[in-house]
């Protein structure tokens, strides 16, 4: 299984929801995410603003990977995500790399 950093947000809730970053690993073949004990299948271009169902429960959820900015958002990009601890050095030293040379500061929710 592959596995690489990324946003998750859930949208079941409306446009915006809880946040994170976190390592997903993906199934053999990239038909299934994973994270956090959650299996996610793809919408493919059905979602309003999700890309992503949770396969148990059926809730909408974006997941993409991190923009170096920091907006990673669909709809809102005042939204902080929280980092899990596991990615929290990776995350910050090779996707933010850019913005922490220019002297921007850990913004951690």
């Amino acid at each position: 299984m592959k596995s690489r950093i990324m946003y998750i947000e859930a949208k079941s809730g409306g446009l915006t929801g809880p946040a994170r970053i976190g390592r997903v690993t993906s199934s053999k073949s990239g038909a299934t995410l994973y994270y956090g004990g959650k299996a996610f299948r793809s919408l493919k271009g059905s979602g309003f603003k999700s890309n992503y169902f949770d396969v148990e429960t059926g809730e909408h959820y974006w997941i993409s990977g991190p923009r170096r900015d920091g907006k990673d958002a669909l709809y809102a990009t005042h939204i902080q995500p929280a980092i899990d601890d596991d990615v929290q050095d990776e995350y910050w030293s090779k996707v933010r790399g850019a913005a922490l040379a220019r002297g921007d500061e850990k913004q951690v929710a």
